[in-house]
């Protein structure tokens, strides 16, 4: 696994093209004064918009070293299958990964581990990296079903992964999402050496784990000393050019 840490940015439904646009506009002036000045930079930055600005990413991002994915796709790369994002066309337009798995692609959406399999192993099939979402929501944690839940998560969506290809694994905590519960430092640790553990177990250790839960510039940087936190997956904190650079740079 790269020691570079990983930062990816989730703005689920939002930003239009245009102002896909502007945001990267203003991100990658901010980022080529610092960020970007050193060949070596420790940290690897990627975003995920909806799918209707994708291409004007890929536009925006064209020569620099930022990449991009989507935030689903299908486990064909065609057919007739209305409404599905092919990674496919998500790879012809210069994309790198694909989150699968989301949390709100399996609670809202209905996404069982069985299709998120399929997923996985489509998309690293194509030579792109999944990012592979898990976590427990907080009727589980407090029923202290989290390893169960995770490691049937982690079982079931990786059983027709490839360990020699390009996995990233994002833990989010569901229950200290938008709730106003904040995991403590003691959690989190705790956690991620529970996924790191699980992950062993199937060959994946090589995989960065991220830490998906309400990331913030204030507690983005005590976070990061933490054991197996490679890095983040950021949700409305990435909305901002400032806001998101300030989580890189920590």
């Amino acid at each position: 696994m790269s020691s570079k840490k990983i930062f990816a940015a989730n703005w689920k439904l939002h930003k239009n093209p245009a102002q896909t646009r502007e945001f990267f506009k203003n991100f990658l002036s901010e980022a080529s004064k610092s960020l970007f000045a050193s060949s070596n930079s420790e940290s690897e930055i990627y975003f995920f918009p909806s799918a209707i600005s994708l291409e004007a990413t890929s536009q925006s991002l064209k020569d620099s070293p930022v990449k991009f994915g989507s935030q689903n796709c299908y486990s064909l790369s065609q057919g007739a299958f209305t409404g599905e994002i092919s990674a496919q066309v998500v790879k012809d337009i210069g994309g790198h990964s694909v989150l699968i798995g989301h949390s709100e692609r399996r609670k809202i959406f209905n996404e069982v581990d069985q299709l998120i399999a399929d997923k996985v192993a489509h998309v690293q099939s194509l030579g792109l990296t999944p990012l592979f979402c898990i976590g427990e929501t907080l009727e589980e944690r407090e029923s202290n079903k989290v390893k169960q839940v995770l490691e049937t998560q982690i079982r079931m969506g990786l059983s027709k992964a490839d360990s020699t290809k390009s996995l990233i694994v994002a833990y989010e905590p569901v229950w200290a999402i938008g709730t106003g519960k904040i995991a403590s430092s003691a959690q989190v640790k705790e956690t991620h050496q529970l996924v790191y553990d699980l992950l062993k177990s199937v060959s994946f250790e090589k995989s960065a784990i991220l830490y998906g839960g309400s990331v913030k510039p204030d507690n983005s940087k005590e976070l990061l000393q933490i054991p197996h936190v490679d890095g983040f997956l950021v949700g409305g904190a990435s909305l901002e050019p400032l806001s998101f650079m300030a989580i890189v740079r920590s």
